[in-house]
């Protein structure tokens, strides 16, 4: 997990004037899951994006872009190496055109968001 995200996390706490035990209590969790979590040690289960996304209210992309930003990027390498002797039968009809979208929307994505 990249250290930018988990400072980010630290950051909004600190900024809404939380303490990590104000943060476990609103997640239902423990101290030292915020903490791990603020110091990058383990990514959050989606319960706990959602969590933290409304208890800082900041949307999801903002609050996670960084970990959008590293699974774009693996996406892409992943699309890339997608194997390209299927077997054409009628359930995979779409597939070509659905991989090309796959393609162009992660590019897209990657412009916008100023990747690599």
């Amino acid at each position: 997990m990249t250290t930018e995200f988990a400072l980010d996390l630290s950051l909004a706490r600190r900024k809404a004037g939380f303490v990590q035990s104000d943060i476990a209590h609103l997640m239902a969790s423990h101290q030292s899951r915020v903490s791990e979590l603020e110091h990058g040690g383990k990514l959050p289960t989606l319960t706990e994006i959602v969590t933290l996304s409304l208890i800082y209210g900041r949307s999801f992309e903002s609050l996670f872009s960084m970990i959008m930003a590293d699974a774009r990027q693996d996406l892409q390498k992943r699309v890339g190496t997608l194997p390209k002797d299927v077997r054409n039968f009628v359930g995979t009809f779409n597939r070509s055109a659905s991989i090309e979208r796959l393609r162009d929307r992660l590019a897209a994505e990657e412009t916008e968001h100023g990747g690599p």
